[in-house]
């Protein structure tokens, strides 16, 4: 009709005011546009209606995306629970189904060195003793006059200390 603008698309024609979104029934016009099943949606009803969804902003994950506990996520909404810093292409552990980096995570709930004070994270085969509460790096499992390591030896406890069976028959 004189006065408005036809619209194509694969062989097709419409008014401009016949093309519509079937979902909002809106004019798409010139706005952008995805064909599904024979149908046109204007972009932000395809996304309400087929997009995965955020768990955490609830908003539409048009592109990349992470799942976690089989739940979809912004790459820059899945965070480490403590520092906020984005875990996507980071090792990462959970407790109480909340998500931590590493070092928040170790600073958090490792259990501490006897030895230097240090997080054990116990993640990666990393070793380590525990004796009566305690626990040590390998590293860190030295007796305490003669530095000798103690992983796979006897060894005795004066106080707080560990000592190799020779430094110790004098206690």
């Amino acid at each position: 009709m004189p006065g408005t603008r036809k619209m194509e698309y694969k062989g097709n024609s419409w008014h401009e005011t016949c093309f519509i979104c079937c979902r909002c029934q809106q004019p798409i016009g010139t706005k952008s546009f995805i064909p599904k099943d024979n149908q046109n949606f204007c972009v932000p009803c395809y996304e309400m209606q087929f997009a995965m969804q955020c768990v955490q902003c609830k908003k539409a994950i048009t592109t990349g995306g992470v799942t976690y506990r089989e739940q979809p996520w912004h790459k820059e909404c899945f965070v480490c629970t403590a520092c906020k810093k984005q875990l996507s292409g980071q090792r990462f552990t959970s407790r109480d189904e909340f998500a931590y980096c590493l070092s928040c995570f170790c600073n958090l709930y490792a259990k501490k060195c006897a030895g230097c004070t240090n997080p054990i994270s116990g993640l990666g085969g990393t070793k380590y003793i525990s004796f009566e509460e305690r626990q040590w790096h390998n590293d860190c499992f030295n007796c305490k006059k003669c530095s000798l390591s103690l992983v796979g030896r006897g060894f005795l406890t004066e106080r707080d200390d560990i000592l190799c069976p020779e430094c110790g028959k004098d206690i």
